[in-house]
């Protein structure tokens, strides 16, 4: 070569013209101004200027000598950079080095000058630049793949820039460095794990938080050389995460961060990667396989990411993962969701299911953030979750911890908030989500106090907001009101008087601090301090509360004084609002009082159809309904906010209306709040009055009804009001004319019960002369025959519908008298005793038609439970007419047992009825209809509930045992199921097996709770009673006989059924006397009076508990835990549970006045039941020994009210036998100069099924009209909810296993050989399991 020659030739340096040799003799000023110069000459050479390069050639050698680049000054250093720099440029391809170590040594030399960089304000900037530019313009560091240091090279520089990059820099710089770099990674041969590192270290979340310009230059150097760099970093990821050698580089222990980034920067850099992470997520080391399922939350929930659809096997074993079994892998992945819905929300068809598992997970936190995820991708976009997704959060609702059940209640309602009533998702959003309204107002059913506060935290805030404008607020809830279904109608209704009670408590313990203290006040402020603790969550820390607010309130005039405008019905919404900050805490929920004006504005508008209603999707119709029921209830609630002269005149307006329905609303309306009309608003209450009285005289019967009370509420000289109304109409009754009759009977019993003494003498008479002789002793008009027992009230005949109105005027009547001094009970008890007798038909002329007889008798036996509730007419009623009475509950019209079951129901709960009418449902175990049964049991389980919570509360009324403890049922039980018609052979095994199922249905319910040794104590009292007599024919062998053997059956039901009924009794019972003789003292009964097949009906085993919730929507769990195993535990546990109290071990504490028996339709599905336990339900579908029976299949349980219609019956219970007769009663041939008419010996007619014309709407109508009249039963009763059927579900229950007769030792000795094998088959499968159950795949895991 040419330079060679040169430097073998010639070893001077040539300098450019001007410049000097340059040596250490110069100063450092000079040097730089020489090398200056030689730069510039540098610069402005190209590579074709032959004769320069090669007159210069010793220069450039000169320049790489150790002088120069270990000059101390770093401006000398810089400019034999910027000459070496350009001398590559210009001998290039070929360097005029050619030793390796001077090569090495001036390019260690270029990189450190470019440290320069990092000091972008530095007045040599531009000439470091200049430097970066050249060398990387030239890709001088090529040279170097040759060399054996070049890593040390390579290596260095690259630390070098990542170094100096900062955000001082502009895009060129950043450029020159990415091409400097990338020239070497991919034309070099390899890359080595020391140059990786510094690459890959700038990815590493501490060092990107610490320099992000270092990680963006990374992040463009590894997009730039991704197909040259893939492979070394797969043989990184090879050797760190499938060898486990970690030593192989520092960022070991980052790798999962490395692949996270690199993933984000380009994903074929993973390419053969990913594989190795599915390996991974099946690890045995459970933070490694944490480590794997957070990477990939990350990868697959990133916005852009394609990674789900690109590599289905890694999703899958991915979804695996939620059902690891380790816990904060299982919660990673819930967590992991909300990303995936919001950002794929293609992916949640694959979510749903796994989230749905997760639902019912063990861990109250796992299930805690599955609701978080849906809830928060919900909130985002509606579109983004399905129903399904939505559904789980329903179901969670219930969940058995406090903190789940309220994150899914909040969730929905935000959800609710954000697109129903702000309309973000439109239309079909808000169509989608119309379900969770409903919902969130059937949780007011539930036991715990906290989520019945958190109901009306979640109205105030979310459903109705109480910070909207007045008329926008107010037209919400009518809207709201209107579209909600009935249970959450009644859930809102019974919240609203819950809130009404408390703040009645509040107002009452404010009244007893004002008052002067001495013991018997303070006495009284403990009482009700005790009855507004029970209405807060956590009673026990809340007593301790309530007792230093009391004292707080004596001492601090300002917050008594708070407290009071609080809860006064003239608050104002801004003063409440005020009131509350101040006080701190938000001690009520309080409704605004001063909207109701608008509310009455809006409905007025529907019933002049100018309203929106269609707009807010809701009928008009549907509307005026809603809203007028809803001004029902608030009347009732707030009555004091409905005082104003434009309210009354609304309300004026609408009575006058042609709708019934809406003319009805209003007259209850003005009897709840009309008590201070005649005062303050005379001029309405003169118009209002004519009203009234001619709705009284001539209007429908419900509205004559409610204008009889409204008269009787508003007016103080109601007794002028009422004659004006009662002589002419008493004048002008007429027998003939039958349809013009009922209004006024209807008016005139409701005068009579109100004003019994005002019209005392014209009432007897009208009684006796009228009602009985005229109208319920002749038949005008012949009934329609028909095969049918139960029509609807339009084919009802006007005579009959005129008779029930003359029935319950005299039971009206008598109720108003209270006593029964002329007589006058017994005579009415007789009547009514002879309607059951005669079926319904009092003349016997068969004149009647059968619905007119069911409706007669339905008539008749409710007006006897009437008379029953009150005292004075409870003692002359005889046993005789209180067992023909029972056996209504087994007519054969389906309507009637039904009808009179709710009534009876009704008397039990509000403790007006005797105790003994409970045991009358014990007659409904073989009812054929299986929702009757499970009616019926429901109102056990809530009357047994009712008096055991009464008790408590009232610990000191120990003289009323006899009325009140629910175990008190089993000697009625006893006595009326010895009485039963259809016990005629005292030793026929299949009336006896009769007998055991309905004591079993009574005492299943007393018995599921064995407290203060309850099981003896029932033991005790069935003994006594074998040592006493029947005292309705004490002298009669035979009707003792039946008494101590159905007594034998109650005793080895409760022996075969309990553990401890051995033990001693904690008191000694006291048998009601008019059912039972006084014992003898020489006289001992312990006959055995069962025959001796009967032993083996009787099956051991506990007996189920339930709450009242669960008795109606599940079958009482038996005794004993369910088997299951691990896997089932972890994966479908479900935690549904309506009854527990976060925070408090007082579990079953219930809100005070919560009509809690009302269903829920949407309540979990029941577990079967367990074999081996023996209900009253099951049998009755299971074959008995001796002969077939017929089998009442039902399905479904009815969901409406009043569902009497065979339409929504199931089809194979229309069509099922009907089982053996239900209704007794004595032949008509019975002896008729009794005072009251004794029961034959022949069987019960059958009970039948309800029939298939029944209407719905006219049924509802119907038993609005066999409603209570009272004060009390107006309108709520009619809409409880005790008539709603829920058939139970439940399985076939297997008997137990009799021991076989021949059992020698060789059919026991292979007895035991197959057990043993059994045994170490199932061992040896087990450890084999669990070998492999960290690898098992979860389709293996589930089936383990």
């Amino acid at each position: 070569m040419a330079h060679s020659k040169a430097r073998a030739t010639d070893g001077k340096v040539t300098y450019p013209p001007g410049v000097k040799e340059i040596s250490d003799k110069i100063s450092k000023e000079e040097m730089v101004r020489r090398l200056k110069m030689v730069v510039k000459t540098f610069m402005d050479m190209d590579q074709d200027s032959e004769e320069e390069k090669e007159l210069y050639l010793n220069l450039a050698l000169h320049l790489a000598s150790d002088f120069f680049l270990k000059h101390p000054d770093k401006d000398v250093r810089l400019l034999v950079a910027c000459c070496l720099a350009d001398i590559f440029r210009i001998y290039a391809p070929e360097a005029p080095y050619t030793s390796p170590d001077k090569l090495k040594d001036i390019f260690m030399f270029i990189t450190r000058q470019l440290k320069g960089l990092e000091d972008t304000k530095s007045a040599q900037f531009n000439r470091y630049f200049y430097l970066l530019e050249n060398i990387a313009w030239v890709k001088s560091y090529n040279i170097c793949f040759e060399l054996e240091d070049s890593n040390e090279i390579f290596t260095q520089l690259y630390r070098t820039l990542f170094q100096v990059i900062n955000n001082g820099h502009n895009q060129k710089v950043h450029m020159h460095m990415v091409d400097l770099m990338s020239s070497i990674i991919c034309e070099g041969d390899t890359v080595s794990q020391e140059l990786l590192d510094t690459v890959l270290v700038n990815l590493v979340p501490a060092h990107k938080n610490l320099n992000k310009q270092a990680y963006d230059l990374a992040k463009a150097l590894l997009k730039r050389t991704a197909q040259a760099i893939e492979p070394y970093i797969t043989n990184f990821f090879n050797q760190v995460l499938m060898l486990g050698k970690t030593s192989v580089s520092d960022l070991s222990e980052h790798v999962f961060d490395l692949i996270l980034e690199l993933y984000n920067i380009d994903s074929h850099l993973l390419l053969s990667v990913l594989p190795q992470l599915e390996f991974k997520l099946k690890s045995n080391d459970n933070d490694e396989r944490l480590q794997v399922v957070k990477l990939l939350a990350k990868m697959f929930g990133a916005k852009d990411s394609e990674l789900a659809a690109q590599n289905k096997p890694l999703w899958q074993c991915y979804l695996g993962r939620f059902n690891d079994i380790h816990v904060p892998i299982r919660l990673e992945c819930v967590k992991f969701a909300s990303h995936c819905l919001m950002n794929h929300p293609d992916l949640a068809k694959d979510l749903t299911e796994y989230l749905r598992v997760r639902s019912h997970d063990p861990e109250e936190a796992i299930r805690h953030d599955v609701i978080v995820s849906i809830v928060t991708a919900a909130k985002k976009d509606l579109s983004l979750v399905n129903d399904a997704l939505l559904n789980i959060v329903k179901e969670r609702t219930l969940d058995k911890r406090w903190r789940v059940r309220k994150e899914a209640m909040m969730g929905l309602a935000s959800i609710y908030r954000k697109y129903s009533l702000q309309g973000e998702g439109g239309r079909e959003a808000s169509k989608q989500i119309s379900w969770i309204k409903d919902k969130l107002l059937h949780i007011y059913y539930q036991n715990s106090i906290d989520d019945r506060l958190l109901v009306e935290r979640v109205f105030a805030q979310y459903m109705v907001p109480f910070n909207l404008e007045t008329t926008e607020r107010m037209k919400c809830l009518y809207y709201l009101y209107a579209t909600l279904d009935t249970n959450a109608v009644k859930a809102l209704n019974e919240m609203w008087k819950c809130q009404n009670m408390l703040r009645n408590h509040v107002k009452d313990l404010l009244d007893l601090i004002k008052k002067p203290k001495s013991e018997a006040s303070s006495k009284a402020v403990f009482a009700k301090v005790m009855v507004i603790t029970r209405n807060l969550p956590d009673p026990g820390k809340a007593q301790d509360f309530v007792k230093k607010l009391a004292q707080v309130l004596e001492d601090d005039e300002r917050i008594r004084d708070q407290l009071e405008t609080l809860v006064s019905p003239t608050c104002s919404c801004k003063q409440a609002e005020v009131c509350v900050v101040s006080l701190g805490k938000h001690f009520i929920s309080h409704f605004y009082l001063h909207l109701f004006s608008a509310l009455i504005k809006q409905v007025n508008k529907s019933i002049d159809g100018t309203a929106d209603d269609e707009e807010e999707g809701v009928p008009t119709e549907e509307a005026i309904r809603a809203g007028l029921e809803l001004l029902k209830v608030l009347s009732f609630t707030h009555p004091v906010s409905f005082h104003s002269a434009e309210t009354f005149e609304s309300l004026l307006s609408c009575l006058k209306m042609d709708d019934e329905k809406v003319a009805e609303a209003a007259l209850q309306i003005f009897k709840n709040t009309g008590n201070k009309m005649e005062e303050s608003f005379p001029h309405i209450k003169s118009v209002l009055l004519q009203v009234l009285q001619t709705k009284a005289k001539r209007g429908p019967p419900r509205q004559a009804k409610y204008a009889i009370h409204c008269i009787n509420a508003m007016f103080t000289n109601r007794d002028t009001h009422f004659a004006q109304i009662f002589e002419p109409l008493h004048k002008s009754l007429d027998p003939a004319n039958l349809e013009q009759l009922i209004t006024p009977l209807t008016t005139l019993g409701h005068l009579a019960q109100l004003a019994p003494e005002q019209f005392a003498a014209p009432l007897k008479s009208l009684v006796a002369n009228f009602i009985v002789k005229d109208l319920l002793m002749n038949d005008r008009i012949p009934g329609k025959k028909t095969t049918k027992l139960w029509v609807s009230d339009d084919e009802v005949s006007p005579e009959t519908m005129a008779k029930i109105q003359g029935i319950k005027l005299m039971v009206r009547w008598l109720l108003g008298v209270k006593n029964n001094q002329s007589k006058s009970g017994n005579s009415t008890l007789r009547m009514l005793t002879a309607i059951l007798h005669s079926d319904g038909d009092l003349t016997e002329q068969g004149r009647m038609g059968k619905p007119d007889m069911s409706r007669l008798r339905l008539a008749a036996a409710c007006a006897l439970l009437k008379l029953a509730q009150e005292p004075c007419y409870h003692e002359i009623i005889t046993l005789e007419q209180y067992q023909l009475c029972a056996l209504v509950i087994n007519d054969e019209c389906y309507q009637v047992r039904q009808c009179f079951a709710q009534k009876l129901h009704r008397g039990l709960c509000r403790l007006r009825l005797p105790l003994e009418y409970m045991a009358v449902f014990a007659l409904c175990a073989k009812d054929p209809v299986k929702e009757r049964r499970a009616h019926a049991r429901q109102c056990l389980v809530k009357n047994v509930n009712i008096r055991r919570e009464y008790l408590k509360q009232h610990a000191a009324i120990s003289d009323k045992l006899l009325s009140l403890l629910p175990e008190y049922v089993v000697p009625y039980t006893i006595h009326l199921l010895a009485h039963d018609p259809d016990y005629v052979k005292v030793q026929d095994i299949e009336q006896l097996k009769e007998i055991k199922e309905a004591l079993w249905f009574v005492l299943e319910i007393i018995m599921a709770k064995n407290e203060n040794n309850s099981h003896a104590f029932i033991r005790k009292m069935v003994e006594n009673i074998k040592q006493t007599k029947d005292a309705q024919a004490s002298s009669d062998p035979k009707t003792n006989e039946k008494l101590y053997t159905v007594c034998d059956v109650a005793m080895n039901i409760i022996m075969s059924k309990s553990t401890t009924y051995s033990l001693e009794s904690p008191k000694d019972p006291v048998l009601p006397s008019r059912f039972f003789t006084k014992p003898d003292k020489n006289f001992s009964n312990t006959k055995n009076y069962l025959p001796p097949e009967m032993k083996a009906f009787f099956t051991p085993g506990k007996p189920k508990s339930a709450n009242v919730l669960g008795a109606v929507n599940k079958p009482l769990s038996s005794a004993g835990k369910q088997l299951q195993s691990k896997a089932s535990r972890m994966e479908t546990t479900s935690n549904n549970d309506s009854s527990s109290n976060p925070g408090s071990p007082q579990r079953g504490k219930t809100r005070y006045g919560l009509n809690d028996s009302v269903l829920l339709q949407d309540m979990e599905k029941p577990r079967a039941r367990k074999r081996g336990v023996t209900s009253s339900d099951d049998q009755e579908s299971k074959p008995k020994r001796g002969r077939k029976r017929g089998s009442a299949n039902t399905t479904a349980a009815t969901e409406s009210e009043d569902q009497w219609d065979e339409d929504n019956r199931p089809e194979d219970e229309q069509n099922s036998p009907p089982k053996k007769g239900r209704r007794g009663r004595p032949p008509k041939s019975a002896s008729s100069n009794q005072e009251t008419p004794v029961k034959g010996r022949r069987g019960r007619k059958k009970a039948a099924p309800p029939p298939e014309e029944d209407d719905d709407e006219n049924e509802e109508e119907e038993e609005e009209e066999e409603r209570v009249d009272d004060e009390d039963e107006d309108d709520d009763d009619d809409k409880s909810s005790e008539n709603m059927e829920v058939k139970p579900k439940g399985g076939r229950q297997a008997r137990a296993p009799r021991r076989p007769q021949g059992y020698d030792w060789f059919t026991f000795a292979a007895a035991c050989c197959e057990l043993v094998t059994f045994c170490l088959t199932k061992t040896l499968l087990v450890q084999q399991l669990r070998v492999g159950r960290v690898h098992a795949s979860e389709e293996e895991r589930t089936s383990t």
